[in-house]
C-alpha cells in the first residue's frame, strides 16, 4: 500500500517574462534601438556587449521583425512605463453603467420628480438608465398605469437622454433603456 502522506517539495513557480532579455535572445543578429545609441544592426554578441557598457538590458521588443528589434533600457523601466501607458489608455477609455431606477405603479408624484431627478444626474453622467416599475400581486391587472409612469417619467427625460427600449412587459416588471444624448 503507497503511502498517501508523501509531499512533493515546495517549488516558487516563475513567472514568465513578456519579453526576452539579454541571453535568452537566440538570433544571430538584431536591429538595436534606445536613447543613447543609434539604430542599426549588430550581431548579438556586440549588442549584449553594447548594453552591459551602458548597464542597460537587451531586451526584445519585436521579434517577428526580420532581425528582431532589440532596445538597449532596463527591463523594470520598460515594465513601467508600458503599465503607465495602459493606465493612461484606460482613463481615456469612456466607460458608461447601467443604473437602474425602481418604480412602482403606486409611485407618487414628488417620488417621481426625485428619481426623475437622479436620473437626470446620471444621463448627465453619460450613464444609461434602466427604470423597473414592479408590479405585486393584483397590481398586474393594472398595466396601463405602469405604462403611463414610464411614459412620463420618459418625457421628462427626454432633453438629456433618448428612449433605447420601448416600455416592456417580464413578468411582474415592465422596463424601459434610456440612454444619454450624444455630445456635440
Amino acid at each position: 500500500m503507497a503511502n498517501n502522506n508523501f509531499r512533493r517539495p515546495f517549488r516558487p513557480v516563475q513567472k514568465q517574462r513578456e519579453h526576452k532579455i539579454n541571453n535568452e535572445i537566440r538570433h544571430p543578429e538584431v536591429r538595436i534601438t534606445g536613447d543613447e545609441v543609434e539604430s542599426r544592426i549588430v550581431s548579438i554578441g556586440e549588442a549584449l556587449r553594447i548594453a552591459n557598457e551602458l548597464n542597460v538590458d537587451l531586451v526584445e521588443i519585436s521579434p517577428e521583425a526580420h532581425p528582431p528589434v532589440c532596445k538597449l533600457i532596463e527591463y523594470g523601466k520598460l515594465m513601467y512605463e508600458k503599465k503607465q501607458k495602459e493606465k493612461e489608455r484606460k482613463k481615456k477609455q469612456e466607460q458608461s453603467e447601467l443604473k437602474e431606477l425602481r418604480l412602482t405603479p403606486t409611485t407618487d408624484d414628488h417620488d417621481l420628480n426625485f428619481k426623475t431627478n437622479n436620473a437626470i444626474g446620471w444621463l448627465k453622467n453619460g450613464d444609461r438608465v434602466k427604470v423597473v416599475v414592479v408590479f405585486k400581486g393584483r397590481m398586474i391587472q393594472h398595466k396601463i398605469t405602469g405604462e403611463v409612469l414610464l411614459l412620463k417619467l420618459s418625457q421628462a427625460l427626454e432633453d438629456y437622454g433618448k428612449v433605447e427600449q420601448l416600455p416592456k412587459l417580464e413578468g411582474f416588471k415592465m422596463t424601459m433603456v434610456v440612454v444619454p444624448k450624444k455630445k456635440k
